[in-house]
C-alpha cells in the first residue's frame, strides 16, 4: 500500500460587500490580536469595525457563510487604550474601533450593537482588546455578542 499527501490548496476566503463599497473577509486562524491586525495589514486592510445594522448583519452572515463552528472569538478592530476606562453607561464600554490611516473610524455607536456577552473588566490602566464571540443558538442562527 501506499499512501500519497499532497498539500492542500489554500482555503477560499469568504467575502461579502456592503452596496456603499465596505468589504469584510473571514480569516480564520488561532492568532493573537496583534498577529491578526499584522496579517490583515498585510492583505491592505484592517481589522473589522462595525458602525451599524448593516455591517454586523454582513459580518454575521459572512461567519455563517463560512461555515465557522460555534463558540468562536473573531478579533475585530474594537481596542481600549491604557489612557480609557471602562464605561458601562456606554454601547462599548469605553472600547472604541481603531482605524487605519486615511480611514474615519465612526464615533457614534447605536445602542443595539452595545450587546456584551460578558462584561469587560473595570479598568484605567490597561490596554485590553475584544472580539465578536459568536455561541451556537438552536433558534435562527448564532447568538453574537462582544467579548474581552
Amino acid at each position: 500500500a501506499c499512501v500519497l499527501g499532497r498539500t492542500p490548496p489554500p482555503p477560499r476566503a469568504a467575502v461579502r460587500c456592503l452596496s456603499a463599497g465596505a468589504c469584510f473577509s473571514a480569516h480564520l486562524a488561532n492568532v493573537s490580536y496583534a498577529e491578526a491586525r499584522g496579517a490583515c495589514d498585510q492583505r491592505r486592510g484592517s481589522l473589522a469595525w462595525v458602525s451599524g445594522e448593516p455591517e454586523l448583519h454582513l459580518l454575521l452572515k459572512l461567519l455563517a457563510d463560512a461555515a465557522v463552528p460555534t463558540p468562536a472569538v473573531f478579533w475585530v478592530g474594537l481596542k481600549r487604550n491604557a489612557s480609557a476606562c471602562t464605561h458601562d453607561e456606554q454601547p462599548l464600554r469605553g472600547f472604541s474601533w481603531e482605524g487605519v490611516e486615511g480611514v474615519t473610524v465612526p464615533q457614534e455607536v447605536p445602542a443595539e450593537l452595545g450587546r456584551w456577552l460578558q462584561e469587560p473588566l473595570l479598568s484605567c490602566v490597561v490596554p485590553r482588546c475584544a472580539g465578536l464571540h459568536l455561541a451556537p443558538d438552536p433558534g435562527d442562527g448564532p447568538r453574537w455578542g462582544w467579548k474581552e
